[in-house]
C-alpha cells in the first residue's frame, strides 16, 4: 500500500495541506464555501515545528494500529485497503484513540461529539494534501520507493563532499 511520506528538507511550514485537508472534509468542498460552514471543518494533519524543522504529522494507518485496538465501541477499523477508517455513527466520544495513539494526530469534534482523524481521503486517488503541496514534500509512494530516494541523496551529498 502507498503511504505518505514526508520530505522534511522541502516542508516550508506554509500549512497549505492542512487548509486543504479541511476543505477536501468539508460540505462545499471549497474554501470560500468551508470558510462560511458551521461548524467549521476540521484539518487531520498538523504541521510541527521545531529546532528548525517543519514536518506535517498526520495518521500513519499502522499496521497494528493502537488507535483501533483501544476503540471501545467499534467505531474505528481497517478497511480492505488497509485504511484506519470510522464508522461515525458508531463513536461514542470516549476518546480512547486519542490517547492510544502514539503520533497524537486523532483530535475530537467536540460540536459533532466524534473522534476526528486522516482517512487519506480515501474516495480519491491522491489526498488532499499531498495534491496541494506546493513544495512536493508530501509524496504518496511505496515505503521501498521512499527509502530509494534517501538513498540517493545520501549518495548524491557523499559524492558532493568527495569533490
Amino acid at each position: 500500500m502507498k503511504q505518505v511520506f514526508v520530505d522534511p528538507e522541502r516542508c516550508t511550514g506554509c500549512r497549505t495541506c492542512e487548509i486543504n485537508c479541511a476543505v477536501a472534509h468539508s460540505s462545499s468542498k471549497t474554501l470560500l464555501g468551508a470558510m462560511a460552514e458551521q461548524p467549521m471543518p476540521k484539518k487531520r494533519l498538523y504541521v510541527e515545528q521545531g529546532s528548525g524543522v517543519k514536518l506535517p504529522v498526520m495518521c500513519r494507518h499502522c499496521e497494528e494500529a493502537p488507535c483501533v485496538s483501544a476503540c471501545i465501541s467499534g467505531c474505528l477499523y481497517r478497511d480492505e485497503r488497509g485504511f484506519v477508517l470510522r464508522h461515525k455513527e458508531r463513536c461514542i466520544g470516549c476518546w480512547s484513540c486519542i490517547m492510544a495513539c502514539p503520533f497524537g494526530v486523532v483530535s475530537q469534534d467536540s460540536e459533532k461529539h466524534l473522534a476526528v482523524k486522516c482517512d487519506r481521503c480515501n474516495k480519491q486517488e491522491v489526498p488532499a494534501c499531498v495534491a496541494s503541496c506546493p513544495t512536493k514534500a508530501l509524496m504518496l509512494i511505496e515505503a521501498d520507493d521512499f527509502a530509494d530516494i534517501r538513498r540517493m541523496r545520501v549518495a548524491a551529498a557523499e559524492t558532493g563532499q568527495q569533490k
